[in-house]
């Protein structure tokens, strides 16, 4: 019985895929990697002290100097995306996806105190914060203008226990997933994004818990009613003049860990 036993546990072993590699089939049907459990290559340069490989997966670090998402170097067209996710207890994440512009945010370079969507309208338009003047403690970020599946702990995370459109699988702010899917903190989710034209599919852990429109009324009201008409990040989530963009998984000054990141593109 127990050499049975171990005959059966060295073949579901063999069997099993090793995180961050491509099977033969997904190969044949256009997949890449975007990581490769090893290093940061394929993806814009970043401080150390914002991300780090560890263990197989690219790691958002705590408080850093400069929060910056980690950004894909290729850019993508309608694509089926996926990637395992898990969080530390109370922590947010995200990946955002039709970034169509980045700008550096920083409070500490503002002629006066204004609210959070105020304060990435002024550096859009002025592109007057410098990099050179960012004051650790300052909680600084470059900020992608985009769309973003929400990443984060359900249970404890006070965005996600007060905000449906904040859990996990969301469209973040802006479609509520269907169904609670995570799995408990600590442990690993498969997540998938499917993008075609304005279409969005989110997927958790094999179920589909977003399936909209970029531009239905619901995520337009969504959009209009964080961002003012005069604010230029409405105008670049409604008319999403970038048809080709890259992807990111963002440091929100929580620690997060992303593996198997795998995109295709779809024609």
């Amino acid at each position: 019985m127990r050499t049975l036993l171990l005959s059966l546990c060295l073949a579901l072993t063999a069997g099993a895929q090793a995180p961050n590699t491509l099977t033969q089939a997904e190969k044949k049907e256009g997949w890449t990697l975007l990581f490769d459990g090893r290093s940061m290559k394929g993806w814009q340069p970043v401080p150390a002290d914002a991300w780090a490989v560890e263990d197989g997966c690219l790691k958002s670090l705590s408080h850093p100097a400069l929060r910056e998402d980690l950004i894909s170097q290729a850019a993508f067209g309608d694509f089926e995306l996926k990637f395992d996710w898990k969080v530390a207890p109370g922590s947010n994440s995200g990946v955002k996806y039709k970034i169509q512009d980045s700008v550096l945010v920083d409070n500490q370079q503002l002629p006066q105190r204004m609210s959070f969507e105020k304060q990435v309208a002024y550096f859009l338009k002025t592109r007057s914060a410098r990099r050179e003047l960012v004051k650790k403690g300052a909680d600084a970020q470059v900020y992608p203008v985009a769309f973003e599946y929400q990443v984060i702990d359900d249970a404890k995370h006070s965005d996600a226990l007060h905000n449906v459109s904040s859990r996990a699988g969301a469209l973040y702010r802006m479609a509520a997933p269907s169904t609670p899917a995570a799995k408990p903190v600590g442990e690993f989710n498969e997540a998938r994004i499917v993008v075609h034209g304005l279409h969005v599919e989110h997927w958790l852990n094999g179920v589909k818990v977003v399936d909209t429109r970029l531009d239905t009324p619901q995520v337009r009201a969504s959009i209009e009613q964080r961002w003012a008409a005069d604010n230029p990040v409405r105008d670049l989530l409604e008319k999403m003049p970038q048809q080709r963009c890259p992807i990111s998984l963002q440091n929100h000054n929580d620690v997060a860990w992303y593996r198997n990141i795998k995109i295709r593109e779809l024609k």
